[in-house]
């Protein structure tokens, strides 16, 4: 993994969120924001690897294959929702907040998230630039949590977008199958899905700085999901239009790990 390959992929991501800026100005709607975002950093990562000269040649052929996994789920999810649901209520509430200068606080933001997005590929080339041979029980062990959480997620998007297009009368919010055990159970699909980078880095028992890297994207995925841009504005927003059956949902539910209902 050389300097001038993350710089390129740097340049990318940033020209990508500058074009959902456009989109987002020209057309009002903030939907496409996320969806082009999780396309952008997928192609980015294939790119990347692409173009990558270390590591071993089938470890790089597994990344590749799971990060356009990943890429086409997520972007192929998000676009398809932005037919059927409204705009996105995290960033409806930002441009109602920042009212005047939501253009250029929209647009600083967006490079924010750029940034992220370089985050996971940084991580991604780390654990693909592993030498050593492939593949080791790490290895499989990593592609299997992947899969496992690509599927979780699926299943989670699935019974949501069930539970949104059944006709009323229905309960005022989503307490079935994976989310009964789970407030957010998409959200924990997805950071389980940037656990597997690590084993891939360290499958074989390659440990050194670069592949230490690929623990940035787990890291990173719990904080801005947990504590920043996913869960505290999504539980706002449903606090603000549930009222008190989400506080119950709340007490009943834990908000990531899913985990047995609480009672009393």
């Amino acid at each position: 993994m050389t300097l001038a390959l993350v710089l390129g992929a740097a340049a990318a991501l940033s020209l990508a969120m500058w074009g959902a800026w456009a989109s987002e100005r020209l057309t009002g709607k903030s939907g496409w924001i996320d969806s082009i975002w999780s396309a952008a950093t997928g192609l980015v990562a294939i790119m990347a690897l692409a173009l990558l000269d270390t590591g071993e040649a089938w470890r790089r052929w597994a990344a590749m294959a799971l990060v356009a996994l990943w890429c086409l789920r997520l972007a192929g999810h998000i676009a398809a929702r932005n037919f059927t649901v409204g705009d996105d209520p995290r960033y409806k509430a930002l441009r109602e907040e920042w009212g005047s200068s939501a253009a250029w606080r929209l647009a600083w933001f967006l490079q924010v998230q750029a940034a992220a997005g370089l985050v996971l590929v940084v991580s991604v080339l780390a654990a693909a630039s592993n030498p050593a041979p492939f593949p080791h029980w790490l290895d499989v062990v990593a592609i299997a949590v992947a899969l496992a959480a690509l599927a979780g997620e699926t299943l989670a998007d699935a019974q949501l977008s069930g539970f949104r297009n059944r006709p009323k009368p229905k309960p005022p919010v989503m307490e079935e199958g994976l989310w009964a055990f789970s407030r957010h159970p998409n959200y924990f699909f997805e950071w389980m899905f940037w656990t597997a980078w690590p084993l891939l880095a360290l499958a074989g028992g390659t440990i050194s700085a670069q592949s230490l890297l690929a623990f940035a994207a787990p890291v990173q995925m719990y904080v801005l999901l947990v504590h920043v841009s996913g869960i505290p504005p999504l539980e706002k927003h449903m606090l603000a239009s549930r009222g008190q059956a989400f506080r119950d949902l709340q007490a009943r539910v834990n908000a990531f790990f899913p985990g047995p209902r609480k009672t009393g």
